[in-house]
């Protein structure tokens, strides 16, 4: 009964997931919304079982499970960021006859494995929560089945992605027959005293993890799938995979490096200035080019995953707060980026192309405005929250004496700002080329209000958040 206490928001969750599947069986097509409605409160009754308190104990089922502070205040993150999710996509699926209730359904599955990721005590529970995440993101990519590019992301994204759980699934098996151990403590004990060729193992099962948690945020050179998946998926599916699914790999990559292989944290230190170099150049010099906006911010979001990688391997030295509050940060931009997309997107007219955000500021000075602050946001213009966050990462390289590694990084922050100021121009001092007003529903105009307000007010007042990430993280909260 105490184990079945620690994972009760879980069970709540997926209890209301199966509830919400046997109630679409029988609404008829004018009262689908209602699926919506017990969906958002499935995630808000969740959200608050996340931050009642744990009177007994964290852990469950032979310390598999854990809910400790990180685990929960992540969860409440990725709950919050759903809730969001699906206000902005009620309009979107509904005009264009998408699956209704499947989409929360399976919405509702996916932020169930994001929960049983954050809180993986043992390499089992990392693979299943992994597994649940990521197979109904395989159905939502393809859920427009009239279009051709969205059937072919969707099979790219499935065959990347099992390739990508082969490999992670081949490196924990390794480490299980070195250790004879799933827990991930006992495994950070075994490797702290291995030695010859039981090392060299090992390192090698590190690389394959490294492989597969790389995939998972799509860094380079791992980042094969993201532009296809961003530009064929629908745009409220796109929305989804860019945002939760970040915070959920960050808490992979917390359980995996933190608890299980911090005596290693030399070695993997290395491979990450690779891969966030990598992935910074990339992602900002591809986005140069791009005209499609989807495709524009799928390589946005590579660049900053490079950041969310530099944040990682300084965190020996100096904490893990810097990337939580990184991960975080972007989650919350990057769902007001796609919010501003989708409203403007109505039936019969898709806003993807750059082309179609000029003139934005006389249609509608209000999206204009907060696609501005994403913009801002995202370059790193003070006073966004995007400005704090990169200011957070470039201080702990510093700090870590990897200030040749911050410069690097600023050169190309400053090629990412030609792209992102090109969106701010656009809207402001071109014509516009479509006619289309600019309609939305009241909830949804709220929930961007509140979204861009956050953007903004996070970057004044940037403390409280940092606060916090900084509490969870040294067992203070």
């Amino acid at each position: 009964m105490e184990d079945l206490l620690v994972i009760l928001p879980e069970i709540v969750l997926a209890s209301m997931a199966c509830i919400c599947l046997v109630i679409d069986l029988y609404v008829s097509s004018k009262t689908r919304y209602i699926t919506y409605l017990f969906s958002q409160a499935a995630l808000v009754v969740t959200a608050i079982l996340c931050v009642i308190p744990q009177p007994l104990k964290m852990t469950a089922f032979s310390e598999q499970f854990i809910a400790d502070p990180f685990a929960q205040v992540l969860k409440v993150f990725i709950l919050i960021l759903m809730i969001f999710v699906l206000l902005y996509s009620r309009s979107y699926i509904r005009d264009r006859k998408i699956a209704y209730g499947e989409f929360h359904v399976l919405a509702l599955f996916s932020t169930l494995g994001m929960m049983f990721l954050v809180s993986a005590k043992s390499l089992l529970m990392i693979y299943l929560g992994l597994e649940l995440l990521t197979l109904p993101l395989y159905a939502l990519v393809a859920f427009q089945k009239d279009s051709a590019m969205a059937v072919e992301a969707s099979i790219k994204y499935f065959i990347m992605g099992a390739l990508a759980s082969g490999m992670l699934l081949y490196g924990i098996s390794l480490l299980y027959g070195l250790s004879g151990s799933i827990a991930l403590n006992e495994i950070a004990a075994f490797v702290q005293t291995a030695e010859n060729g039981t090392l060299s193992v090992a390192l090698f099962a590190l690389v394959f993890i490294i492989v597969g948690l790389a995939f998972k945020f799509g860094a380079v050179p791992f980042h094969m799938w993201i532009p296809d998946i961003y530009q064929g998926a629908p745009t409220n599916i796109t929305l989804l995979i860019g945002t939760t699914p970040k915070i959920a790999a960050f808490g992979m990559a917390y359980r995996l490096f933190h608890d299980m292989m911090p005596s290693f944290a030399t070695q993997w230190s290395q491979i990450f200035i690779v891969i966030a170099l990598l992935s910074i150049a990339l992602g900002n010099i591809a986005a140069v080019i791009q005209t499609n906006i989807k495709r524009l911010l799928a390589y946005s979001t590579i660049a900053h995953v490079g950041f969310i990688f530099l944040a990682l391997l300084v965190a020996p030295q100096v904490g893990y707060a810097p990337a939580m509050y990184y991960v975080v940060v972007y989650a919350l931009v990057a769902a007001c980026a796609f919010g501003v997309l989708l409203l403007l997107s109505h039936q019969g007219f898709e806003a993807e192309k750059l082309s179609d955000l000029k003139g934005l500021a006389s249609r509608s000075p209000f999206l204009a405005f907060l696609m501005l602050l994403v913009a801002f946001s995202l370059t790193g213009v003070p006073p966004t929250v995007g400005f704090y966050a990169k200011f957070v990462v470039l201080s702990a390289l510093v700090n870590a004496g990897l200030t040749w590694l911050a410069a690097v990084v600023v050169i190309f922050s400053i090629i990412g700002a030609y792209y992102y100021l090109k969106i701010v121009r656009m809207m402001y001092f071109d014509a516009p080329e479509v006619p289309y007003p600019v309609h939305g529903a009241a909830d949804m105009r709220i929930a961007l209000s509140v979204n861009g307000l956050a953007i903004l007010a996070l970057g004044i007042f940037p403390a409280p958040l940092f606060v916090i990430c900084q509490r969870v993280l040294s067992g203070g909260f």
